[in-house]
C-alpha cells in the first residue's frame, strides 16, 4: 500500500514540476483546450500567406534592408520594429483592460515572466544569427517562397538550433 502512495506522490510531483517548467514558456500555458477539425487551421495558413506577402512588399525580408539596420544606415527596419512594439503594447493593454477573449470565447491569461540571464544569451545568439544570415526566423518561409532558395540552409540551421536547445534545455540557464 505504501508503494502505491509513493508512486502516486511521485506522479503528483511530476505534474507540478511539469507545470512549473511549462510556466516558464507562456506559449505552453496559453494553448487552447478545444479540439477542432484539421481544416480550422486553414485560416492560419491564409493569414501566414498574407503576412508573407506584406513582408515581401514592405521589403522587411530584404537582406540589404537588414544590413542597413545593423549598420545604422536606415530607419526603415527600426520603424517597422518600433511600430510592431507599439501595436503589441496597445494590444496587451486593451486585452487586460477589456478582458478580451479568444475567437473561441476562451479567456486570455497573461502571466508575468521573470527575466533571466538565459534570455540575454539567447537574444545575443539570435541577433548574431540574424546579422550573419540577414534573415529573421519569422520571414524564412516568405524568403523561400519569393525564390531565395539559399535560405533553406538558414531554415535547416534554425530547426537544428531549436533541436539542440530542446536537447540541452535542462542544462541551460533559465
Amino acid at each position: 500500500m505504501e508503494e502505491i502512495a509513493d508512486v502516486k506522490n511521485r506522479f503528483i510531483e511530476k505534474i507540478n514540476t511539469d507545470f512549473e517548467v511549462r510556466s516558464l514558456d507562456s506559449v505552453c500555458i496559453n494553448t487552447s483546450e478545444l479540439k477542432h477539425p484539421w481544416w480550422y487551421n486553414l485560416k492560419y495558413l491564409a493569414a501566414g500567406v498574407f503576412f508573407g506577402i506584406v513582408l515581401v512588399k514592405t521589403e522587411v525580408i530584404s537582406w540589404f534592408r537588414i544590413q542597413e539596420m545593423f549598420r545604422f544606415q536606415s530607419f526603415h527596419m527600426y520603424g517597422v520594429i518600433g511600430s510592431a512594439l507599439v501595436t503589441g503594447l496597445i494590444s496587451i493593454l486593451l486585452i487586460k483592460k477589456f478582458r478580451i477573449k479568444s475567437i473561441y470565447g476562451e479567456p486570455i491569461q497573461l502571466y508575468k515572466i521573470r527575466f533571466s540571464k538565459g534570455q540575454l544569451y539567447g537574444g545575443l545568439l539570435f541577433g548574431f544569427g540574424w546579422a550573419i544570415t540577414g534573415a529573421c526566423p519569422g520571414p524564412l518561409f516568405a524568403l523561400i517562397g519569393s525564390g531565395t532558395s539559399v535560405i533553406i540552409v538558414t531554415l535547416l540551421s534554425a530547426v537544428a538550433g531549436t533541436w539542440v536547445y530542446g536537447y540541452f534545455r535542462d542544462k541551460l540557464p533559465h
